[in-house]
């Protein structure tokens, strides 16, 4: 009884270590991910910062399968979601300001999908600061994270 339950005792550390060893693993893909979403969308609020519209986009799929939601509004494509930002953010009149997140808080749903949620602030001149909440559903693609839908919603 002694050596039986001593091979039990071992045999059920080693699974233990095992599975731990792959959680641990798991864990810091995921914490590899995460960072690597947030560094995309840290590239792209730093593009908008600097005015380029192109630049702040590549974070976005470029498909004709992009959607965008604003209020009661879905935006179908990636040239249809460009077109937008250049008619509220660079027409004449209009000002895109500076760019910042806040508590976003990405969710990694499996090895190639992920939620992400938080909020932004426009700095504009006059004090002006237009500022809401978006949830974005972003993909892992050949060529990296990108948005596939992005629902924001601000004042």
């Amino acid at each position: 009884m002694g050596r039986s339950f001593l091979c039990l005792s071992l045999s059920a550390l080693v699974v233990s270590l095992v599975a731990a060893s792959v959680q641990a693993q798991s864990r810091a893909a995921e914490s590899a991910e995460r960072e690597a979403i947030l560094a995309a969308l840290n590239a792209s609020a730093a593009e908008w910062n600097k005015g380029n519209l192109d630049g702040y986009m590549a974070v976005y799929w470029n498909s004709p399968d992009l959607t965008f939601s604003s209020g009661a509004n879905t935006t179908r494509g990636y040239q249809a979601a460009l077109d937008r930002y250049k008619r509220n953010y660079q027409a004449p009149g209009r000002e895109m300001g500076q760019l910042d997140y806040r508590d976003v808080r990405v969710d990694v749903l499996c090895a190639d999908t992920a939620s992400v949620r938080g909020s932004w602030r426009l700095v504009q001149s006059g004090g002006k600061e237009p500022h809401g909440v978006f949830t974005l559903v972003m993909k892992k693609l050949p060529e990296g994270w990108r948005i596939v839908h992005d629902h924001s919603s601000g004042q």
